[in-house]
């Protein structure tokens, strides 16, 4: 069945905590008014997320079918793969500038230009891999800005584990975490072999612990878009 389309829109501004132009893709519901209230799903890894994981399709036919509230999604692209991990990784250069860039910047713009709730519990992040990182550490650091997170397959290693252990306010947070049980070799983007599903087993027991709403499933597969992209349908129904 063909479901009436949503639009997908380019937007580009200036962040000063990152002192760089940022490109946001933007999706619409194809019954889209301002008179409606909307909830916000922002993507790291956006264009990934809209051209791989035709995460706009899929919103199509779910807010066609209501199985979802109705909702604008965000993309925020990297540039270049040095980018991403610049921006995503715990390390990088510009991980901290860019927890407050989404935090300070783009939830302020994203509430002026459009009719969303403006509530923590109404915008959620997704991102996979280092991007599910970025998105997980930025909620665990404004959990009243980010209510709910969806991780496919994030990197993790002991800092986000103590993160997940050390916050205080795990009723503030949704959290839906997937990870496959073949992850134990990844080729990363600084070139080395990770094990993924070890340290996903030991940051899935700290969310076990504490009292966050958390959807928890290791799917039988690899690092790659082939998983994730047909797991997003789940996703955005359990979180939305």
């Amino acid at each position: 069945m063909e479901y009436p389309k949503g639009t997908i829109q380019e937007l580009t501004f200036y962040s000063n905590e990152l002192n760089e132009e940022m490109t946001l893709l933007v999706y619409l519901p194809a019954n889209f008014s301002p008179l409606y209230k909307y909830s916000l799903l922002i993507a790291q890894d956006g264009r990934d997320y809209f051209q791989l994981g035709r995460i706009g399709r899929l919103a199509d036919e779910l807010l066609y079918e209501k199985e979802v509230e109705n909702l604008i999604i965000i993309g925020v692209p990297y540039k270049t793969v040095e980018d991403r991990r610049r921006k995503y990784h715990p390390d990088g250069a510009q991980y901290k500038q860019y927890i407050r860039f989404l935090a300070h910047e783009l939830v302020p713009f994203l509430d002026q230009e459009f009719p969303t709730y403006q509530m923590g519990s109404s915008r959620a992040l997704i991102g996979d891999s280092l991007g599910a990182c970025v998105s997980l550490m930025t909620a665990l650091e404004y959990p009243h800005t980010f209510g709910k997170v969806i991780m496919q397959s994030p990197y993790t290693d002991n800092r986000i584990i103590e993160s997940v252990r050390n916050f205080t306010q795990p009723e503030l947070l949704e959290i839906y975490h997937v990870i496959g049980t073949k992850e134990t070799e990844v080729k990363m983007t600084d070139g080395k072999i990770g094990d993924f599903l070890t340290p996903n087993r030991a940051l899935s027991r700290e969310f076990s612990k504490k009292s966050f709403t958390y959807f928890y499933e290791e799917f039988n597969g690899t690092h790659t878009w082939t998983y994730w992209q047909p797991d997003l349908r789940r996703a955005l129904k359990i979180m939305f």
